[in-house]
This record gives C-alpha cells, sequence and structure tokens, in this order.
C-alpha cells in the first residue's frame, strides 16, 4: 500500500477546500468499498479526507417526505421507524446488503459512491477500462456471469452493486451535493451513469463536490412494497438479479407502480415502461409478465450471463407478486 496523507475535517466547507487541494484526494467515510480498493491497488490516494464528524448522520422527517443524511450509516437508516414505516422498500434493500457488520459502518453516501466488483476491475494485472480506460475490457469475451444486460458498452460490461440505489431509484429520490460553486440537487436517477465511451466515471457529480443527503418524498407505497434479490448464497453476496417493486393499490387495482432492478446494469436500473404499463392494471400474474416482457426490451447478454435474460423477467414477477398481497 502507497503512503498518503490523512486529514480530519469538522465542517463540509473546510472538506470541500481539502478535497480541492489535490486531484488525487478522496473522502473517507466508513471506508467499507474505499479501503479495499486502496489495499487491492485500484485506488492509489495521495490524501484521505476524513469526513466522520460532519453533521451529516441525522435522519429526519420533512414536509414533503424524509431526510437522509450522508453519514447516517445502512444499519441505522434500515431500522429508523420513519424508514420502517413509511418507505418500508428502502428498508429491506439495505437489509439484503452486505453484513450486518459491513451494515454497521457504510453510510449513505458511500454506499452510493461504491464502485463495480467486476473481477477484471479489482484485477490489475486485466485490462479494464473502467480502472485504466483504453485497455479494454476483459469481461467482453472473458469470465461475464455477473455482468451487465442492460445499458452496456463495447467498452464496458459492468454492472452497479448497491441494493439501496436500487430502492432510491424506484421512489424517486434526490441527492443534495455541495462544492466549490454551492449547492444543487440531482434526481437519483440521474446520479449514476451508464458507460458509454467513459466507464470509468460512475456518477455525474462534479469535481470536489460533497454529498450532504438524500430526499425521499412521501407516498402510498408503505403496504405493498418488496425487495428480491437473487444471488449464489444467502448473505454477503452481491445480486445476480434483484428487483424493487413499491405499488399503491385500490384494491386489486394498482393505481401507481415503481419498479426497479439490480446486478443488470452500470446504474440502478429504473423499469419505466413496465411502471405504466401496470398503472390501472389490475395485480394479475399475467399483467405482471407482459410487465416483465417490456421491461427486458433491449436486454442484451454476453454468453455466461445468458441465464439473466430468463432470471430477470422471473424476478420481477416474482417481486411483484409479494408486493401485491
Amino acid at each position: 500500500m502507497n503512503q498518503f496523507e490523512y486529514q480530519r475535517v469538522l465542517t463540509p466547507k473546510s472538506a470541500i477546500a481539502a478535497i480541492n487541494k489535490n486531484s488525487n484526494t478522496y473522502f473517507l467515510a466508513g471506508g467499507t468499498n474505499l479501503i479495499d480498493l486502496i489495499k487491492s491497488g485500484v485506488t492509489i490516494p495521495d490524501r484521505l479526507v476524513d469526513i466522520n464528524n460532519l453533521p451529516l448522520s441525522t435522519i429526519e422527517q420533512t414536509a414533503t417526505g424524509i431526510r437522509i443524511g450522508a453519514l447516517a450509516h445502512n444499519s441505522d437508516v434500515s431500522e429508523h421507524p420513519l424508514v420502517v414505516k413509511n418507505f418500508p422498500l428502502l428498508s429491506l434493500a439495505l437489509k439484503a446488503g452486505a453484513s450486518p457488520q459491513l451494515r454497521n459502518m457504510a453510510t449513505t453516501g458511500g454506499n452510493m459512491m461504491q464502485r463495480t466488483r467486476c473481477h477484471y476491475f479489482y484485477d490489475t494485472a486485466m485490462p479494464c477500462n473502467k480502472r485504466a480506460p483504453g485497455t479494454g475490457c476483459g469481461a467482453i469475451g472473458g469470465y461475464n456471469r455477473m455482468h451487465a444486460i442492460f445499458g452496456a458498452s463495447e467498452k464496458c460490461i459492468a454492472v452497479h452493486p448497491s441494493d439501496m440505489c436500487i430502492a432510491l431509484v424506484a421512489l424517486d429520490a434526490t441527492v443534495n451535493v455541495v462544492g466549490a460553486k454551492g449547492e444543487r440537487k440531482i434526481a437519483f436517477a440521474d446520479f449514476h451513469r451508464l458507460p458509454g465511451d467513459n466507464p470509468e466515471k460512475d456518477n455525474t457529480l462534479q469535481k470536489g463536490e460533497l454529498i450532504m443527503s438524500v430526499d425521499i418524498p412521501s407516498n402510498n407505497f408503505a403496504a405493498h412494497s418488496y425487495y428480491l434479490k437473487v444471488r449464489d448464497r444467502a448473505s454477503y453476496a452481491f445480486a445476480l438479479v434483484s428487483a424493487g417493486v413499491a405499488l399503491n393499490m385500490k384494491g386489486n387495482t394498482i393505481q401507481e407502480a415503481r419498479l426497479a432492478m439490480g446486478g443488470v446494469a452500470h446504474k440502478p436500473w429504473r423499469l419505466t415502461a413496465a411502471e405504466a404499463f401496470l398503472k390501472g392494471k389490475s395485480a394479475t400474474e399475467d399483467n405482471f409478465k407482459q410487465a416483465a416482457d417490456l421491461a427486458m426490451k433491449n436486454a442484451k447478454a454476453y454468453g455466461e450471463n445468458d441465464f439473466k435474460l430468463t432470471l430477470a423477467p422471473n424476478t420481477v414477477v416474482e417481486a411483484l407478486k409479494i408486493a401485491s398481497k
């Protein structure tokens, strides 16, 4: 591990000033992903800026919904009464992620910033455009069982690993950030990027910006929400495919639907066509299957992940069946 400087800050202003002093500087919160990246030699920082003393860990009700501080721990968010009661999809998604020990350390902002778990990304001896632009994508034509079926490019077929982010994109969350130029809001659906020609860019944060909090608007989905994660083992495994479902129902009729998938794209994958189809429809298995078929439009597999073309729609249907009960 290379030597690096360490700096602890007490205010967002000082954090932003510190991160902008050196282009190879990183914010340090829970460190559950960053430390792995450093130990693997994927990230070689000159300086780490410890932001754990910033006042960004509150979870509070607002006039329009709920605000979750960027430093709120995943375990605290998943068990918070406001989240469990009003946003159970988020609670379920968080509890499906990692292990209890990691959830005790991982933060909301850090979870959003975590990087892909693609084997080629972590193996510095292998080609990876995300880690080293221009070197190629080892997963294309290689071992790609965990990889994308939506939104990929010839430069990268990696997937975003978060469970939490699937719930947040389905719930129309907004990210509040601050930087040297001031504050701004980013729709959660626009926070993460598809790979395109620049897979090294995971998100739309500008240089030196700090995530302050996430806002989730009030909704009528609490009674019919479910997060289904399909993985190789029951604990501490990333999703082969996951589905986050939230329904507003009147009797057996779906008034409004929110659906998103994980393990299938470079970003949390929102299923807007399926949502539109389900609006006003009865909660039947036939309608769920038609919605899942719509969700699979333009899906493309790469060999070892061909099974996802079947697993993904089946996961959506099963999550809808459970959520609609």
